[in-house]
């Protein structure tokens, strides 16, 4: 290839990544050379692309296990639809579609064996030990376990992706004490960084004040709501646990968007979410009612696109009605979320939530994980470093304290996939063969 070759790819590149300054190229690790086939970007795409904690989402649960049919989303499906709405959304708005394409494949990194209840039990067993937060330990992976680099002092620097992509991965660019008060006063359970993670954490929030998200992170999160809250809803219907014509039903809809405000929507008016139902339900291709035939499937998956689109083009639309043309990057602007298009994805959350999230026969499932997740966290926890991956044994053993160690345990046992952790429970706490005694 020729000097002048090399010069007009990286000017074709450079004109593909209007906005975007060195800084925003910079990664934690400096590393020497740069490809003159890919972008910056495009590199941290193809480093996510090729880790193994982004394989593991394939055996990790979304919504339902990933055992309970061969239809149901998992989480590495998810991801990649996520992506793809996040792609396409972003690229529209002038973003990089590689910035957001990579923040949305890493976006449920963080998240342990059996989905939100799976996390919510961890965050309790870490207690005054920091936490957990599947944010956070996305964070974590990607510039800590998930490693590609090490610095000169042995750290390592994780995948040492660029300032814009991990920018754009931060859904919740704050620490655990910086978390924002809710209406009721409480401080939210959410957040992006752990306290040892700070010193990587300070470099990607360099030159931004307070809780702002990079307009590739706003992208990245709308993608992620549209994308469950459309899909989750479809596999709920091809599986049988409810239909669309059940809204119809006086009690059937009461209970929904009660659900839906208790879950997504608190202190707005009921009367508001039956609006957004109404709006929805009069769509041409909503489907009262799936007994899937072919044709059957085929409206519904017409119906998750015209869903999509809706949602997109909304948010499109008035992004660009309130910033103009221009190419809107990291911090020049923000996502403009319509209320009523707000309303619509909460509504379809909530269908999700009535009819599988607070089903009763989830609720055995919900505390059969519970006490998988304790009796591992316990066992790990008086073995010292006996089961740990060679990995994770080598953290144990540099962990300056207790909290550290317990840390440790906690990042082994986020990192198995639901089958994994089951066959740990069994093999290691209970001392019996595995079987898939949790769903079988």
């Amino acid at each position: 290839m020729s000097i002048e070759d090399v010069e007009r790819l990286e000017g074709d590149y450079a004109a593909l990544k209007p906005g975007y300054t060195e800084a925003d190229e910079e990664r934690w690790l400096p590393e020497h050379g740069k490809s003159v086939y890919r972008s910056s970007f495009e590199r941290d795409r193809a480093r996510l692309l090729h880790s193994s904690a982004l394989r593991r989402l394939g055996a990790k649960t979304q919504v339902v296990s990933p055992d309970a049919d061969d239809f149901a989303r998992t989480r590495l499906t998810h991801s990649l639809e996520v992506a793809q709405v996040g792609r396409d959304l972003g690229r529209m708005l002038g973003c990089d579609p590689d910035v957001v394409d990579a923040a949305c494949l890493s976006h449920d990194l963080g998240h342990p064996p059996f989905g939100h209840n799976g996390e919510n039990v961890l965050n309790e067993l870490m207690g005054e030990a920091g936490g957990f937060e599947g944010n956070a330990q996305t964070l974590r992976l990607l510039t800590r376990l998930e490693t590609k680099r090490f610095h000169p002092d042995g750290r390592s620097a994780g995948l040492n992706l660029t300032r814009a992509s991990l920018d754009a991965a931060v859904k919740y660019p704050w620490r655990q004490h910086e978390a924002p008060v809710k209406p009721d006063g409480t401080r939210s359970q959410k957040f992006g960084a752990y306290e040892d993670d700070v010193d990587v954490f300070a470099w990607i929030r360099q030159g931004v004040e307070g809780r702002r998200k990079s307009m590739e992170a706003q992208v990245m999160d709308a993608a992620d709501d549209i994308a469950y809250s459309v899909h989750d809803v479809e596999d709920g219907i091809f599986s049988g646990q409810f239909q669309l014509r059940f809204l119809e039903v006086p009690l059937q809809r009461k209970r929904v968007v009660q659900v839906t405000r208790e879950w997504y929507l608190p202190g707005t008016d009921e009367d508001r979410i039956e609006e957004a139902f109404d709006r929805l339900s009069a769509m041409d291709g909503w489907v009262r009612e799936s007994d899937g035939s072919r044709r059957s499937l085929a409206a519904l998956k017409n119906m998750t696109s015209e869903l999509i689109g809706r949602f997109c083009g909304a948010i499109y639309s008035a992004t660009r009605e309130a910033h103009g043309d221009h190419s809107l990057v990291r911090h020049e602007a923000d996502l403009m979320v319509p209320e009523d298009t707000v309303m619509e994805i909460s509504a379809m959350k909530g269908l999700a939530a009535a009819y599988i999230m607070t089903s009763d026969q989830q609720k055995p499932v919900y505390l059969r994980q519970r006490e998988v997740l304790e009796g591992l966290v316990q066992l790990l926890s008086e073995t010292e470093d006996r089961y740990l991956e060679p990995m994770f044994k080598q953290d144990w053993r540099d962990a300056s304290d207790d909290a550290a160690r317990r840390r440790v345990i906690v990042d082994q046992i986020a990192s198995l996939t639901d089958g994994a952790a089951l066959e740990w429970y069994y093999a290691l706490v209970q001392g019996k063969p595995f079987t898939n005694r949790l769903f079988g």
